[in-house]
């Protein structure tokens, strides 16, 4: 009975005072020499950052003493130093939609920090340095390429929603004959003459969102751009 005793004895003075605190939009259980992977903080490798958001602190192994901050503990505070800065594994992105051509595939490779725990402090302390943690606005200014081709994507994804083109209720004088176009025959004719398409250069002045748009709304599964009709039309409007 008294070995038992001093085991649970010895294994309660082992216990390391830990913490939760909260970075990048996280949240991280931390001790005393732990090495743990954050998003990216603006600290070079080697320098000592100190983290001011802490939402609890014990000492205790059953947790009887905690401190639980509303949402943070004002006074506690987290020191650590960097490690490395370093990048998460490779993903890769692929959209696709159905019947419309579209299909994009990119990679992205997450920029991280690698910290060390070094102190633990329940109260005193200053609260986290302004560039332990990379400003968000500064973020946005300096994108990865990653970055930069999600937003691209994003652009090109609201295009593929569509947009409508100038369209007539009657032609203006009397209708081209759209049916020179590859792939035109009557019944696309029809077609585009009953949502008001008369003329080579409705056709011409056509953007990307026009395509998607007239593409969606006749069915054409793609036809527009494979047969090049805007770059027929405006050969044929200039004639």
């Amino acid at each position: 009975m008294g070995g038992t005793e001093g085991l649970r004895a010895q294994k309660i003075a082992e216990f390391q005072m830990f913490a939760v605190i909260k970075t990048g939009g996280k949240q991280y259980k931390v001790a005393k020499d732990d090495v743990i992977t954050v998003e990216k903080l603006s600290a070079s490798a080697g320098e000592k950052i100190q983290f001011g958001d802490v939402l609890m602190v014990t000492t205790s192994q059953d947790g009887s003493d905690a401190v639980i901050g509303t949402p943070f503990i004002d006074g506690a505070s987290v020191s650590a130093e960097v490690v490395e800065q370093t990048r998460g594994d490779k993903i890769i992105i692929f959209k696709k939609r159905r019947r419309q051509g579209y299909r994009r595939k990119k990679g992205h490779q997450q920029d991280l920090t690698t910290i060390k725990i070094l102190d633990i402090s329940a109260k005193g302390g200053k609260k986290a340095a302004a560039k332990a943690e990379a400003p968000k606005a500064k973020t946005t200014e300096t994108e990865t390429p990653a970055a930069k081709t999600e937003k691209k994507d994003d652009a090109e994804q609201t295009t593929a929603q569509g947009a409508k083109p100038a369209l007539l209720t009657a032609p203006n004088g009397e209708a081209d004959k759209l049916s020179e176009l590859t792939g035109v025959g009557p019944k696309i004719v029809e077609k585009l003459n009953k949502i008001g398409i008369y003329h080579f250069s409705q056709i011409a002045e056509w953007t990307p969102a026009h395509v998607t748009w007239v593409d969606q709304e006749l069915d054409l599964k793609g036809r527009i751009e494979r047969d090049d009709w805007i770059g027929q039309a405006k050969k044929s409007a200039s004639e």
